[in-house]
């Protein structure tokens, strides 16, 4: 299949910066970072897809440039915004192989925001406007990184509350505890796959099976990471109607008389479901089972709704309680929340959760679009900014620093401010830093070469990138 056409992957004003750049300019250096955002650090993730997807090898030929030519002569409506002469010496001279070096941070790496994640500059003096131009489609390294990110975060959540109500035998794991449910509520294919893989590196529950492909065909990952169950959905509760619902929950638990499966349970009644239909109707056939039977609401307020089905289930089916104090349902049974999920919610409901004697080891999570569509690059406020120049063959220092105006009136510098010179990022005893190159000459810079002239350099396996994002 014909990758896409990279010429044409940029924001439109990018095609005139050729000119734009001061005369006498060779080299421009520019650097990635999160300025900030809902959480304090980032994870990064995701920049190895983009390079082996869009721009290694030969990133364009022939064909690609003489239809960027005729395509963009229409966008500007004149033919001396575009020089395809820029690209076409990039064909003729390197055979559409780029000539740029791209270093970042060992993928997986959580790293402060405010700090430098990855940097890139052109090779060859003559391609000075390819930098930045690539900035549109290197950007994108937001999504992949801030998904990562948010479900890091959620599992320090998660872990804090096994830690203080759950015993360590708990049913599944952690790293079950939230699932990803948002292939469907993404905008792309190519969202989903990103977003799927980078919630892998924390949890192996998922339904987004593009996630794991991701994994093994861009990241080599030596398994399918993605892991999931057998589950219903509302079409099959509800075929027969409220009145055949009972007998739609048989036949679920007969379909698979082993192993652990889960059945939607709130098509009419959740709270009826749970009491009469599993709680009596049907309670010695899950107790019996080997395996476990997920119990799914699937509406109302998320809180108020699982404290009841807690309630109903401990009074119909027991409980014991774990050696942290706290009620834990028999092994056949548990209970995932799968609507209204989000980061401030999950928080939410494990307090709850924990203030009603529950443990935390009697629930698991579903995350769609929350986990993977309602996130953008502002989340943590990503920015690729130009620090670096060298301008008739003097390097200078390149940064911005707007002013703006506070409540009060006050004219202050704004949190957009950038960096200057080329940057390294070091590894100190209070964490990760980022200094002018020529600084700190005895700590190592973390930024590794990962891409140069068209040519990976450094190949990540999905195996190092988990095992790099666990043992910080």
């Amino acid at each position: 299949m014909k990758k896409e056409n990279l010429i044409l992957l940029a924001d439109a004003y990018k095609y005139a910066h050729h000119k734009f750049y001061y005369l006498g300019t060779t080299n421009i250096y520019s650097y990635l970072e999160s300025r900030g955002g809902m959480f304090n650090e980032t994870v990064f993730f995701g920049l190895q897809y983009f390079l082996k997807e869009y721009l290694q090898g030969p990133a364009f030929n022939q064909v690609d440039l003489d239809e960027a030519d005729e395509f963009l002569k229409q966008v500007f409506g004149r033919d001396d915004v575009f020089d395809c002469s820029k690209f076409q010496y990039i064909l003729d001279k390197y055979n559409g192989y780029l000539p740029v070096r791209i270093k970042a941070v060992a993928e997986g790496t959580s790293v402060p925001t405010g700090n430098v994640l990855m940097t890139i500059e052109n090779t060859d003096p003559e391609c000075y406007w390819l930098t930045n131009f690539l900035e549109t489609l290197l950007m994108q390294v937001w999504y992949p990184c801030t998904v990562a990110t948010l479900s890091h975060e959620v599992k320090k959540v998660v872990t804090q509350y096994y830690e203080e109500t759950a015993t360590p035998e708990a049913f599944g794991g952690i790293g079950f505890v939230l699932n990803d449910f948002g292939f469907r509520g993404v905008s792309s294919v190519e969202s989903a796959k990103i977003g799927g893989a980078a919630h892998l590196l924390s949890f192996a529950g998922s339904d987004n099976l593009a996630g794991s492909g991701m994994a093994i065909k861009y990241y080599h990952a030596e398994k399918v990471y993605g892991l999931s169950i057998p589950a219903t959905e509302h079409s099959i509760c509800t075929l027969l109607g409220q009145e055949g619902e009972l007998e739609v929950f048989k036949h679920v638990l007969r379909s698979f008389p082993t192993g652990v499966i889960a059945c939607v349970s709130d098509s009419f009644n959740i709270f009826r479901a749970c009491s009469e239909y599993w709680g009596e109707d049907l309670k010695e056939e899950i107790l019996k089972r080997d395996g476990t039977l997920v119990i799914r609401p699937d509406s109302g307020d998320p809180v108020m709704t699982l404290l009841e089905i807690f309630k109903i289930l401990f009074d119909k089916f027991g409980f014991t309680t774990n050696a942290k104090g706290y009620k834990v349902l028999p092994p056949q049974v548990r209970v995932i929340q799968g609507d209204g999920v989000n980061y401030t919610e999950i928080g939410v409901i494990y307090k709850a959760l924990k203030e009603n004697g529950i443990s935390a080891e009697n629930l698991v999570l579903g995350m769609g679009g929350a986990l993977l569509q309602k996130v953008d690059r502002d989340t943590q406020k990503f920015a690729l900014k130009c620090s670096s120049a060298v301008i008739n063959g003097k390097e200078v220092a390149v940064e911005k620093s707007p002013a703006e105006m506070d409540a009060n009136g006050n004219i202050t510098t704004s949190f957009k401010k950038s960096k200057g010179g080329r940057l390294k990022l070091v590894k100190t005893t209070e964490g990760y830093k980022t200094f002018h190159h020529d600084e700190q000459p005895e700590l190592a810079d973390q930024l590794q070469t990962v891409f140069e002239n068209g040519h990976i350099i450094k190949d990540f396996t999905f195996e190092q990138v988990i095992n790099t994002l666990q043992n910080q």
